[in-house]
């Protein structure tokens, strides 16, 4: 029995120590890794296990693992000259892994064995940065900010030799900040928010529009309803109203008939009467107004009448007067004129002698045209009868001579 347990002992510590061996021996590889196995002589000094498990050549062969885990890579890079000369500044995060896929896991094995993810990080990350100010220098910020993914394919695409080279693999790249200190890009976007304002706006507007139309809408509809039913109401009302027409009119026919009957009647016998006082009134006119009219004109026409005849007969008188005045100075002669005009010439001769100072003459010249400087007496009496129209000579001529 003793022997038996000590068999079986032995047996199981032979056990135990092939199964460690052996599992020295084994090589795992996880889904994120890639094993490294060298030491056999071959092509490439070393032979790769991505996934699944192997046995090592005990005493020759050596396993290293490459970690093909996502790194979060941040990036940053600091007023980088673009085409236009303007200075930005980006913010981006990168995921980058090991590449898993020949031959660019190659390069990784020769580059990146042992080294830590810290290290592999920086790697990349210098890496990028450097590739993003190259492609910024071959882009304007309009560019850059009009259209971010396209920019982030660029940089992909940009950076995929270099890290092909590095045995490296970019997964993605997302842009979270792009600014500048001159705020070129803010003043880019200005009219960008503005249109996008705008836009909300008249979504706005538009939407409060249609909310209007559908308020207007339910409120037309509402009103069209009001409006049938109030309709409907009226018609009954006047439907009814017509039938109770129909039922009083014949009352009111009547009513009608009899208040014109008496109206008329009433007019009939107030007719006499009323021609009775026109017929009052008329002669009340006839005493109190065209009695005394007509007596006034006739007065006024016979006042007139002989007012006309006194006028006619004084008229007949002067008339006469005077004819038998034109025969008397047409019988007396071309001397008539004088005669008549002598008498008014007197109160004239008067009023211009008290129109005159009295003077006090001394002595009386008469200068004139003779040939010995005095003025003649027929010239004298010519002047005055040219003046005044009167013959003195001739009253001379007929004077007696003197005593």
């Amino acid at each position: 029995m003793t022997v038996l347990f000590t068999l079986l002992l032995l047996a199981g510590s032979g056990l135990l120590v092939l199964r460690g061996g052996l599992h020295s021996l084994l090589a795992v590889c996880q889904p994120n890794q890639a094993l490294v196995i060298y030491g056999l002589p071959g092509a490439r000094g070393y032979r790769l296990l991505k996934g699944g498990s192997t046995l090592l050549v005990p005493l020759i062969e050596e396993m290293r693992s490459l970690d093909l885990s996502n790194l979060n890579i941040p990036i940053t890079v600091s007023k980088a000259l673009t085409a236009t000369g303007i200075r930005i500044s980006i913010a981006a995060v990168a995921n980058v892994k090991i590449a898993s896929h020949e031959p660019v896991v190659h390069a990784a094995v020769e580059r990146l064995l042992d080294r830590s993810a810290k290290e592999v990080s920086e790697l990349a990350r210098v890496t990028l940065e450097s590739n993003l100010r190259g492609v910024l220098a071959t882009l304007t910020p309009e560019q850059v900010n009009a259209d971010t993914e396209a920019f982030a394919r660029a940089l992909m695409e940009e950076a995929n030799d270099d890290f092909s080279r590095l045995g490296l693999e970019l997964d993605s790249l997302q842009l979270t900040a792009i600014h500048d200190d001159v705020k070129y890009l803010d003043a880019l976007g200005r009219p960008q928010q503005v249109t996008l304002l705008r836009q909300a706006r008249i979504a706005e507007a538009e939407a409060r529009a249609e909310a209007r139309i559908e308020a207007v809408e339910r409120e037309k509809t509402t009103r069209l309803v009001q409006l049938r039913r109030d309709e409907a109401i009226a018609r009954a009302e006047a439907h009814r109203r017509i039938q109770e027409a129909g039922t009083r009119q014949d009352a009111m026919v009547a009513e009608a008939e009899a208040e014109t009957a008496g109206e008329l009647s009433r007019v009939e016998a107030e007719l006499p009467l009323q021609q009775a006082r026109i017929q009052s009134v008329a002669l009340q006119l006839q005493a109190d107004v065209v009695a005394p009219a007509e007596a006034a004109y006739q007065e006024a026409l016979a006042t007139a009448r002989a007012d006309a005849a006194g006028i006619r007969a004084d008229g007949d008188a002067q008339t006469e007067a005077l004819r038998a005045l034109m025969d008397s100075l047409l019988a007396a002669g071309p001397e008539a004129r004088t005669v008549y005009l002598m008498p008014r010439l007197q109160p004239l001769l008067a009023l211009l002698r008290q129109a005159v100072p009295p003077l006090q003459v001394e002595e009386l010249r008469l200068i004139g045209e003779g040939k010995t400087g005095a003025t003649s007496l027929p010239v004298l009496l010519a002047r005055l009868q040219a003046a005044t129209d009167l013959d003195l000579g001739r009253w001379l001529r007929a004077a007696p001579p003197p005593a």
